[in-house]
């Protein structure tokens, strides 16, 4: 099989023409696609449920974690089609408003997912850095509002997309554009450019600095270290939130890392390469490729970060399996276990922001 990207007419360029084999791609998206679509909705419906049928009291990171999860699911029920379409080797059966659809919802649940992580980034943030204006500052209404504008924007600056995306039929197939055709493509880089730019960098900037910020907060000496019952409590709980903190950073910079940047930088190399050789495009496409897998797989990892970072989500899942008898002695069991898990825990939390540390500085020195 072999790829035909030209000839490409545009205007103040030559005519350019490249021809190569990528057929590692007609095992690699299928196989790809088919375990995030059995693995992300197995994952993605059990923190469904947790979340609206288990959760009492829907607090601001639950709210978001929410939406998180709703556009998980969305882009998950696509793969189906994705996993044909690249298994019958880019034949697409469907109509073009359905490719349209296809190819906009990839692209809004990335952006989508960005956007609610970076959401969930500030609001631990405030909550560390600015534990008394957080009570003001953060709420589930104002939780709903940004969640309702990051759809707003969402929905605005993918809706181009389906205008892009196009199907065009080529001897014996119908091919479906992950881009656009030949035509339109000086055009969809100009888009893709700014949206990249406001959707990807500016948010992985802005989380960047937030966590930088958390580490060096939670690499201070611990306040309120009071004697007594309530000295012991208040440092249990501090322990606690900031083991939670320590892995939510650990889990979105992976995200980040894995998931996304790879992503980018392939594409944009892939879309910058496509007049200068066709040794780098090809290059550049097979780079692309195997990384577009990477970021469906944020997908998976959004529901593991409900569940080891998220608040409550170990009652929630055995609410029935707590007995209602012998109240007091099953809270004496529960403190002196959280006694042993805080003297256990104590050395690897503080290893853990101690890299945190080191890595926000080298990454710091790095991009900025």
């Amino acid at each position: 099989s072999k790829l035909n990207l030209g000839p490409l007419t545009t205007i103040n360029r030559s005519a350019f023409y490249c021809e190569f084999n990528e057929d590692f791609k007609y095992i690699l998206l299928p196989v790809s696609y088919a375990l995030v679509f059995v693995i992300g909705l197995a994952l993605n419906a059990t923190a469904l449920y947790v979340i609206v049928f288990r959760t009492k009291r829907w607090k601001p990171s639950t709210i978001y974690m929410f939406n998180l999860t709703m556009c998980d699911t969305l882009y998950i029920f696509t793969l189906p089609f994705l996993v044909y379409y690249y298994a019958d080797e880019n034949d697409w059966p469907f109509s073009e408003p359905f490719c349209k659809l296809i190819r906009f919802l990839f692209y809004a649940n990335l952006y989508g997912s960005i956007l609610f992580l970076c959401c969930i980034s500030l609001h631990r943030f405030v909550g560390i850095c600015y534990p008394v204006r957080s009570l003001y500052w953060v709420s589930a209404r104002r939780a709903r509002l940004v969640s309702l504008a990051v759809w707003a924007i969402v929905l605005f600056c993918q809706a181009p997309v389906l205008y892009f995306s196009r199907t065009r039929d080529m001897d014996t197939e119908r091919i479906c554009y992950d881009t656009t055709s030949p035509e339109l493509f000086d055009d969809f880089l100009v888009y893709s450019s700014v949206v990249s730019v406001l959707m990807f960098a500016l948010p992985f900037m802005v989380v960047m600095v937030c966590y930088g910020l958390m580490v060096r907060k939670l690499l201070e000496p611990s306040c309120g270290s009071e004697g007594g019952v309530e000295g012991e409590r208040g440092g249990l709980a501090a322990r606690r939130s900031k083991q939670k903190s320590v892995k939510m950073i650990i889990i979105v910079l992976a995200m980040f890392m894995l998931c996304f940047l790879p992503f980018h930088l392939t594409r944009s190399l892939y879309y910058s390469f496509r007049y200068l050789s066709c040794n780098l495009l090809e290059a550049s496409s097979i780079a692309y490729k195997v990384t577009r897998p990477f970021a469906s797989a944020n997908s998976c990892v959004d529901p593991i970060l409900y569940f080891l970072a998220g608040q409550d989500v170990r009652s929630n899942l055995t609410k029935k399996r707590k007995s209602s008898t012998s109240k007091s002695k099953s809270a004496k069991v529960l403190l002196s276990n959280e006694k042993s898990k805080s003297t256990e825990v104590r050395p690897s939390t503080a290893s853990y922001i101690i890299i945190l540390y080191l890595i926000s500085k080298l990454l710091s020195s790095t991009l900025f």
